[in-house]
């Protein structure tokens, strides 16, 4: 299926797991340059990304990635919130630098501005957002591999990885096998064993789900429940049948005798 070594073919794990992620679920409008990656397309006019392809770019990336002695020369950027969290895992396990959020115009051309940097390879998680990082590498001459789908655009892209590049599931998982294989090229992690990174690492958590699941939680806990079931709970830890109230005495457990009052009578 694809035109890569048999020692780096994919695994049947790996094809379900980017059908799964929906990484080959591309867009209604087509890039000209995107139609060799693009297998067919449905009836609803969604264009459909060619596996096959999407894994041989996926090796070359990962062998030129790992071709860079210093990981540090390596930026990766993503303006989109759903590849942030990826592309700071990616730089993570890689050793690379990641630029997460805004690019801030100059980084690599201006060295007055505190960020400026001199990468020797970028990675963008989608080339229409991160525009104005890909221009400017094509001022300093630096390379590009770029995440793309079927309606970006691949002017300055040197190596386009064909897939969805808005699902965070597709792009989490793009991510993860990314830095995968350039561990199994470094020989930081062996090709026959599983990597022991869970892949739901590197997917983007929305922060209102991630919420309402701590609301869930905190509502499930064994104290959740009414004062009676909390009260049980307490007498058997303590070893108390409940709360024991103090007796009233003195002048504060007096009943008042308001009628009987002196003062009454001056309002007669």
């Amino acid at each position: 299926m694809s035109k890569v070594p048999a020692i780096l073919a994919p695994t049947e794990q790996d094809i379900q797991m980017l059908l799964a992620a929906q990484a080959h679920i591309g867009n209604q409008n087509m890039e000209i340059r995107m139609n060799p990656y693009v297998w067919k397309r449905r009836n609803d006019g969604v264009h459909l990304i060619n596996i096959g392809k999407t894994w041989e770019k996926i090796i070359l990336a990962a062998r030129i990635i790992a071709s860079i002695e210093n990981p540090a020369d390596v930026v990766v950027i993503s303006a989109r919130p759903n590849g942030q969290r990826a592309a700071l895992k990616f730089a993570q396990y890689t050793g690379a630098q990641a630029i997460a959020g805004r690019f801030t115009p100059g980084t690599f051309t201006n060295y007055i501005t505190k960020t400026f940097r001199e990468p020797r390879l970028i990675i963008v998680t989608d080339p229409r957002i991160d525009h104005q990082a890909v221009e400017e590498s094509s001022y300093v001459n630096v390379p590009v591999i770029a995440l793309c789908d079927t309606d970006s655009p691949l002017k300055f892209i040197d190596v386009a990885i064909p897939t969805n590049n808005k699902g965070k599931h597709a792009i989490g998982l793009i991510y993860w096998l990314l830095a995968r294989e350039v561990l199994r090229l470094r020989g930081t992690i062996a090709r026959t064993a599983p990597w022991n990174v869970m892949v739901d690492m590197f997917f983007y958590r929305d922060p209102v789900e991630e919420a309402e699941k701590e609301v869930e939680v905190v509502e499930a806990a064994p104290y959740g429940g009414d004062n009676n079931e909390w009260a049980e709970t307490e007498a058997a830890e303590f070893g108390t049948q409940g709360v024991v109230e103090p007796e009233q005495t003195g002048e504060w457990g007096a009943e008042a005798t308001w009628g009987d009052s002196d003062a009454n009578a001056t309002w007669q």
